[in-house]
This record gives C-alpha cells, structure tokens and sequence, in this order.
C-alpha cells in the first residue's frame, strides 16, 4: 500500500492522498503544470511523476479550482497556509543504530516546549543542553506537540499538519537532528500528539473528506471521525502518522493529548489500533516505542492489555498526585482543587496510582475513577508541575513562586519516591522562574479575539479573577522562555543537585522506582500532618520516607534501630536549616534499612 503523502523514489515522486469528497485531483508542483492523479479504490487518488527533487513546492487542486496543501505533508516550509515541500526521508544518515531505548519502568520524563527552551526556539537548539539532562537522571524528553500549527508561536495544540514538524523550528531536518543527538547520549524522545481534533486555521481537510465527526464536539473544535461514515480513512491517517514518527524519525513514544476527548464506538477502539500500530514498529526497529495517553477519567482500560479487555496503551497520566499535592502545598480551592480535601487523597495517589476510584466529584458532577492498586508503577505518570498546571493558571506560575522553598523540597521527594513515572517540567530542575504562559500567534484576527475570549472565560470558570495576557502578544511568549543562567545560582544549583540526588537514588536504590508498587503502603499519621510512604524490594531492602506534609513543625519519631538516614530535605547542601526532629514545615526524611 503506497503512503499517504509524497513519497520520494529517485528522481520520481508518487502522490497518494484520500479524498473521497473531491470529484478530481491534481497535484500541482511549481513550475510545472498540473498533474492529474487517477481515482483509485476507497477514495484515494494516485499518480507517480518523474524529474523531481527534494525541496520542491506543491499544492494539490480540488475540483480543479481550489489549491491546498497536502492532508500528509511532510513539510511546510511557509507555514500552514503555504504549499507542501518534498522531502527525501533517505538523505539523512543517522548514527542511532546501536540504541535499544528504555524499558517502560526507567523512563524518567522531561518536558518541554521547544520553542520556549531556548533563545532560538529550535528543535537542534537543545542539543547543547542534553548532557546536563543526562546528568540530572534524565532518561527522555517528552516535546510538546511539533506538529505544523499557525505562526511561529503556540503550545502546539493547534497543529493541522500531522506529518510536518513545525517549519520555524526547524522542520523535518531539525526534529531529525535532535532524536539522533538524543539517542547518542542515551535519551529516549516522546512526542505528544493530538488525535481528538485539529487546530482551526490552515485547516482544508473537510474539502478532502469526513475527517471531523458530526455530533462529536471537544472544547477545542470538532472531533476526530472514528467511528462514523468514510471514517476508515481518518483511521488511517492516524495510524500511519504514528507508524512514520517511529518509523522515519525514530522516535521512542507518544503522549496521547486529551484521549478523554476521542470517542469511538468501532470494534477495536482507535487507541487501541493507534497502541499496537507504535508498539509493531517499536518490534521491527528492535526497540521498545511507549504510548502514555493523558485522560482526567482515572480509566484503568487505558493500560490493561488488549486480551484483557483493556485499550493497551503503556501508561497514563495520574493528574491525582498533582492535585492532591498542591492542595496540600497552597490550600488552594478553586476548580478540581476543591475535590481535594480532607479525604487521605494523597496517600492513596501515592500508593495506589488513582485518587479518584469511583468516589463522587463534586467538580465533574459525577463518580470519577476506577481501581487501580493493582496496577503496575510503571502504568502512572506523575507530576508536581507539567505544561497544562502552569499554563492554565491565568498568569503561567510556576510551583516555586507560588511555595516555600521547603515545600518545592518536599514535593520533589513525593515525585521521586513514589511508585510511579515521573514527569519533570522544564526548568523545574533548578527553579526556573519565569511563567509559562498560554500563548499563540493565529494569523487570523478574528480567530486569535476568539481564543482570548475563550481563555478569558476558561479562567473565570475556573474561579480565578479576571485578567490575564493577551495569548498572541509576542510578550506572552517571551516571558515564558527559559533563564538557564539561573541554574548557576546558588539558590538554583542547590535545587539541581537536589534532583539529581533524588533521581540517583531513584534509580540506584532497590526499594525505589517504578518497580513494586504491590509493596508500597502510604498513609497519613492521625493528625493528617505527617505522611509515611513505606517502599519495600522483593529482595527485602527498604525504605521509608517520613514527610511533614503541612506548613508547621511536627513531631516525629525516627524509625528506630537499622534504619540509615539517606537524605533531608532540610540539609543545608539543598538550602535547608538543618535538623530532623521535630520535622520541620515541609521538611522530608528519607529512611532505608538493609535486608
């Protein structure tokens, strides 16, 4: 079966593109005249055509009156308006072949957004920058949607070109460059990935075919057609879109953005073709290629296997841990944080993987969440701070500017003691603190009054005062850039080297790490001040992380004999005072105790 796309062979070049609302195609390059492609079965149309080189510009014409990009571009060198660009996916030698990636369970993830990671806001701009990852604990990036989108800012939500790394990043060449450089140190890449809709402008795909599903609206724009009429060729370009990131940029994973959103009533559920589409190419490359999907259902079928009546994807995204944290750390009450309250939701995040298993939620009106302590670790994805936690505030804070530093050093220990996989947002490694904001640069007018009423309103509805950033002023997306010359502060150095302590023990220690979570027991002393997280090996050693867990000192016990202390939160090497009885506010004791 030809590829959906331009695909390139020699000096000849095949189109294949589905299009079964259109009566004609034809494929238009510059300089020449229109090439008409032969309908063919299931509303493609195909044509080969000789003399072509890489880099050359087309359009295809529809009904021989309209020109638009291609649905499965691979490049769009002037943006999502402008004419697709060939590309020849063999002329990049890659030097990756002795990368095998990481087992699910040692993934240790790192967000980012690429156009805010550096100055120069490129994909080959981070490549400096990966040792010192390395060197944190680091073992993959996780990029913030790459897709093409409108303008040169956004958080990448709004992509329509599913195959075209974003242009003003760097393109296909760029993204190629950063994965290989990420695999030479060792790092695994993810890309986030939108499925359950697409970006509003330079989006042509309804003159091709049913790509959006009537009836099926998501907050952000018409659903994804997967399950109605003409919906086997939506299908396909979503699978084939994950088959080619893995397959023509070897990419080690996926993040699932908003599965919650993407309804499907076909026999085998779109995610569940999406999962084994990535794991199948993941086998032929002779390495493990994960997909975490994001949800705020708490549905364990998203990581049951296939065979047992699950979706099959890897892991999800537990926002839990993260809610009852902050709770914790600001008494914030606005929104989902009110559901957080006095119930031991903590721990139980902490042990368990899910808070939410079914009790009612008063912010979703409904029970939420299914069982999940037997779940494997590896199966949840946390975080103190991601993308969404910051950006969605109406102001982008970060963790650090809104808690002491104490309490930053606490739910540093959570994350990295925990059963689970966790997520680190750029530049929470050292306390960044710059914002990070909603931002976007829409090239219509109309569209961009439109996003910053429908910010305006998402904020109020969210109980928090009015006024926020303009999203397409070019200051919102600057102030959001990352000041890595803060790391070398001593503030800032303490807070990395804290992390990097964390993830050493993490990894090294056998009673931590996202490994035997059926071992880990959480709870909350009778006060509710004073958490222990009990971790146990198979192999018998343990440890025990004793954490204050509200702004006041706290009396606490130490373990007792055999018990070793491995780190405090409140050492001065961290920027602590010292000292661990009592516990002070905020203050984290990890215990371990040989076999």
């Amino acid at each position: 079966m030809t590829a959906l796309g331009a695909s390139l062979v020699g000096d000849s070049v095949t189109f294949s593109v589905w299009a079964p609302r259109c009566r004609t195609v034809d494929a238009v390059l510059e300089g020449r005249a229109p090439a008409p492609l032969g309908p063919g079965r299931d509303g493609l149309f195909e044509a080969t055509l000789g003399g072509v080189e890489p880099g050359a510009r087309y359009r295809y014409r529809l009904d021989g009156a309209r020109e638009r990009p291609d649905p499965a571009s691979r490049w769009q060198p002037a943006g999502v308006h402008g004419p697709s660009a060939l590309v020849d996916p063999r002329r990049f030698v890659w030097t990756d072949a002795d990368f095998r990636g990481h087992a699910l369970a040692d993934l240790v993830l790192y967000e980012l957004h690429v156009g805010a990671f550096t100055p120069l806001g490129t994909f080959e701009a981070i490549v400096p920058h990966l040792a010192a990852l390395v060197d944190l604990g680091v073992t993959a990036l996780e990029l913030m949607p790459v897709a093409e989108f409108p303008g040169s800012r956004n958080w990448g939500y709004d992509g329509v070109h599913l195959f075209a790394p974003q242009s003003t990043y760097g393109g296909p060449r760029g993204l190629r460059r950063l994965v290989d450089a990420c695999h030479a140190r060792g790092l695994s890449v993810l890309l986030d990935v939108v499925y359950n809709h697409l970006g509003p402008e330079g989006n042509s795909l309804a003159e091709y075919g049913p790509y959006a599903r009537d009836g099926h609206p998501t907050r952000w724009g018409p659903g994804l057609n997967f399950d109605g009429e003409g919906s086997a060729g939506v299908r396909r370009h979503v699978v084939e879109n994950v088959r080619y990131w893995v397959r023509e940029f070897h990419v080690d994973g996926f993040r699932l953005d908003a599965v919650h959103a993407i309804r499907d009533t076909s026999p085998v559920h779109i995610l569940a073709e999406l999962a084994g589409a990535a794991h199948a190419e993941g086998a032929r490359a002779g390495r493990p290629v994960h997909v975490v999907a994001e949800s705020h259902d708490n549905d364990r079928r998203l990581v049951v296997p296939v065979a047992a009546g699950g979706l099959g994807l890897d892991a999800v995204w537990s926002d839990d841990f993260h809610h009852a944290l902050h709770r914790r750390l600001t008494d914030e009450r606005a929104g989902y944080y009110g559901d957080f309250g006095e119930a031991p939701w903590l721990p139980r995040a902490l042990a368990e993987g899910f808070a939410f298993q079914g009790e009612p939620s008063a912010y979703w009106g409904r029970p939420r969440g299914t069982p999940s302590a037997d779940l494997p670790a590896e199966r949840f994805v946390i975080a103190v701070q991601n993308h969404d936690q910051a950006g969605n505030r109406p102001h982008g804070e970060r963790l650090g500017t809104l808690v002491a530093p104490a309490a930053v050093r606490l739910a540093v220990a959570l994350l990295c003691a925990a059963p689970a996989l966790p997520l680190l947002f750029m530049g929470e490694e050292y306390g960044e603190t710059a914002p990070f904001q909603f931002f976007a640069s829409f090239l219509d007018p109309a569209l961009a009054q439109a996003v910053r009423r429908g910010r305006a309103e998402d904020v109020q509805r969210f109980g928090w005062p009015p006024g926020i950033p303009d999203p397409d002023a070019p200051g919102t997306f600057v102030a959001s850039r990352l000041n890595h010359g803060l790391a070398a502060a001593p503030r800032h150095r303490a807070l990395r080297e804290y992390y990097r302590r964390w993830l050493a023990l993490r990894r090294a220690h056998p009673a931590l790490g996202a490994r035997g979570k059926a071992l880990a027991q959480a709870a909350l002393d009778a006060g509710g001040h004073v958490l222990t997280l009990d971790r146990r090996a198979p192999s018998g050693e343990e440890a025990r992380l004793v954490a204050n867990v509200t702004g006041a000192p706290r009396p606490a016990a130490p373990p007792g004999a055999g018990w070793r202390l491995l780190l405090d939160s409140e050492d001065p090497r961290w920027g602590g005072a010292g000292g661990a009885a009592p516990l002070a506010p905020w203050q984290a004791l990890l215990w371990e105790r040989a076999r």
